[in-house]
């Protein structure tokens, strides 16, 4: 079969379309033919390293397809069926996962990240990592959906447990994680400001449901944030930007507000303001993935077409280079599609 393989860390020239051999299942999983795969930024830091999983290695962690073969035991699916891949796999057995909390698995990883992933014609997953596909939802749209839906949702019901009522900040809406937190938050039936610093994503934001944006760099976010909420601040800030905006998130806060984040593009270490943290009483939320039945209740609102993913452009398979530069310029709104078949 042909997919996408690093046989080294590094840069674009490591991404290498090849023909590898197609994988069997074994007890408990599934092989799914691939339609389409689509990319997000774990899929550059496994291929510059900072991930590193055994080489050589097929990149991918989101995707789409037919299920085409069974391991001995594999349940609640059949040979036939049109999936989604839950990217999370976890151990079955720790605590956590008893619980059903496998996004907290003290050996949850990732599809793509340490084992095969999804930038190939054939992927083997475990059993509980299929989903039905939303029927309505064309082979890009699923494979656009798994893994920045049950993030952002995670991020907004479980953890920041956002409310109809509230306001929302989401900030840097051309992320995948981020046009799913807009389409959530107004699933939601919140008030949802997003910010960007390009002009066209929050023209484009604002097409998909945002009630207010802000362009970073002309605008000055906190003092925008509290123009449009008569000088209160938001309930809720959704940043997976990290050092960059750090800072403008936690003052765009009310006292008492909730920052929920997964995940730190610019940089891991900003400023920690610890004093603006206790004074306004603020709260700080990691959040990772999901379980079970945080995507089983995500593809519920997809299918009755309350969510549906934003795709940005599709590329073939052949063409994961120039997929992950576009990725890499920040020039997306939505999701970035490699069409496998």
């Amino acid at each position: 079969m042909k997919a996408i393989r690093i046989h080294g860390f590094g840069g674009l020239d490591e991404l290498r379309y090849e023909e590898v051999p197609a994988p069997s299942p074994g007890p408990g999983e599934a092989v799914v033919e691939v339609r389409a795969a689509a990319l997000n930024h774990l899929d550059i830091w496994v291929r510059s390293g900072a991930v590193r999983p055994p080489l050589p290695h097929i990149l991918g962690s989101d995707g789409a397809g037919v299920v085409a073969a069974l391991g001995p035991g594999a349940s609640g699916v059949a040979v036939g069926d049109e999936v989604v891949i839950d990217p999370g796999v976890h151990c079955g057995r720790c605590d956590f996962c008893v619980a059903g909390e496998h996004s907290e698995c003290v050996k949850f990883h990732m599809i793509g990240e340490h084992v095969a992933g999804t930038f190939a014609e054939h992927v083997k997953v475990p059993d509980y990592a299929c989903h039905p596909k939303p029927a309505a939802f064309s082979w890009e749209e699923a494979a656009a959906f798994p893994l920045v839906f049950l993030t952002a949702w995670r991020m907004l019901t479980t953890r920041a447990r956002l409310a109809a009522h509230e306001t929302v900040l989401i900030v840097g809406v051309g992320a995948g994680v981020s046009t799913a937190a807009l389409a959530i938050a107004k699933a939601i039936g919140a008030r949802a400001i997003v910010t960007s610093r390009s002009e066209a994503k929050v023209a484009r934001a604002r097409e998909l449901g945002a009630d207010e944006g802000i362009v970073d760099g002309k605008q000055e976010i906190v003092a925008e944030v509290r123009r449009l909420t008569e000088g209160r601040g938001v309930d809720v800030v959704v940043d997976s930007v990290g050092k960059a905006t750090w800072n403008a998130s936690l003052r765009s806060l009310r006292k008492g507000g909730r920052l929920v984040t997964c995940g730190a593009t610019t940089g891991g270490d900003p400023p920690a303001e610890i004093q603006r943290v206790f004074w306004n009483q603020l709260s700080i939320l990691g959040s990772t993935m999901g379980n079970g039945r945080e995507m089983r209740e995500v593809l519920r609102l997809a299918e009755r077409g309350r969510l549906r993913p934003v795709v940005d452009s599709v590329y073939p398979l052949a063409e994961a280079r120039a997929a992950q530069t576009k990725i890499e310029k920040g020039e997306q709104l939505g999701k970035v599609v490699l069409r496998v078949r």
